[in-house]
């Protein structure tokens, strides 16, 4: 969808989202619902449990019973200050992480043991272009994007609004290896904030998640150029954030309902009838 010129006074991401059809119905069916207090970032996953995560803690949960089992929270001598959007790989538990709301805007990723819940790497990616909202590891590279805000966050001057938001491909020791930038229809949606979440469907779709809104993009990579191509919005009874695809049940995902400090289980159908990995 293009747009050459806008309505004086209104942005162009504004227009994009008044044109992109409104969603009737939900496409997500709640499988389950979990009381989980620190769930206001995100939550990960793996077979057995599940991560809850906000801002500076972690909270480790039984999948049968949705019981706390431990939590991690950080302290003077590790001061993490705005844990993401986390996934769990080969039994490590990985966050993104940066210091919003504080500028410039620096960025790490924060790694835990998934089994005792003990903080064992921290890779800092310094001063990058936003603040690292989400990461997925997906075809042999790390996946991360970096969020601008078009409401205000901070006084920095020079702070950009949420169209200079972008994808990030990294290969296995963080090294930038590509670029991407998200059209004006999801722009539009993000607004007055930014991509909060994101993964890797098993159909080779990649899945995003605004700040709030109960919706998930499924985009692709263009075939030229650096814009992400949108294929469908879906209705999902999540409020944004931070998910995770279930590794163990086709299909699955796992989000979070912040108002109520719940995780939820979702079913989806991927494009192509595929399932998550």
């Amino acid at each position: 969808m293009t747009f050459e010129t806008a309505p004086q006074g209104l942005p162009l991401t504004l227009i994009a989202a008044l044109l992109v059809p409104a969603v009737v119905a939900q496409d997500a069916a709640v499988l389950r619902r979990y009381d989980a207090p620190v769930a206001t970032q995100a939550v990960a996953v793996d077979p057995h449990c599940f991560f809850a995560i906000g801002n500076r803690r972690v909270a480790q949960h039984a999948r049968s019973t949705g019981a706390v089992l431990r939590h991690w929270t950080a302290s003077e001598s590790m001061p993490l200050e705005h844990l993401n959007s986390g996934v769990v790989l080969d039994g490590k538990l990985y966050c993104a992480h940066s210091n919003f709301p504080r500028y410039p805007e620096t960025s790490s990723v924060e790694v835990w043991d998934a089994q005792t819940l003990e903080h064992v790497e921290s890779h800092s990616l310094g001063i990058a272009a936003g603040s690292l909202t989400w990461i997925d590891s997906h075809d042999g590279a790390w996946w991360g994007v970096f969020a601008h805000y078009t409401a205000p966050v901070n006084d920095d001057p020079h702070a950009r609004d949420a169209r200079w938001t972008s994808l990030v491909r990294f290969d296995r020791r963080w090294r930038r290896t590509g670029g991407w930038v998200f059209p004006a229809e999801v722009l539009g949606r993000f607004e007055p904030h930014s991509c909060s979440g994101g993964a890797w469907g098993a159909n080779g779709r990649l899945y995003c998640t605004g700040h709030d809104r109960g919706e998930l993009y499924e985009l692709e990579l263009p075939a030229a150029g650096a814009e992400l191509v949108l294929r469908r919005t879906i209705a999902a009874p999540l409020t944004g954030q931070g998910f995770a695809w279930d590794p163990g049940r086709p299909g699955v995902l796992l989000g979070i309902d912040r108002p109520r400090r719940q995780v939820l289980e979702l079913r989806i159908e991927l494009a192509g009838g595929q399932s998550n990995p």
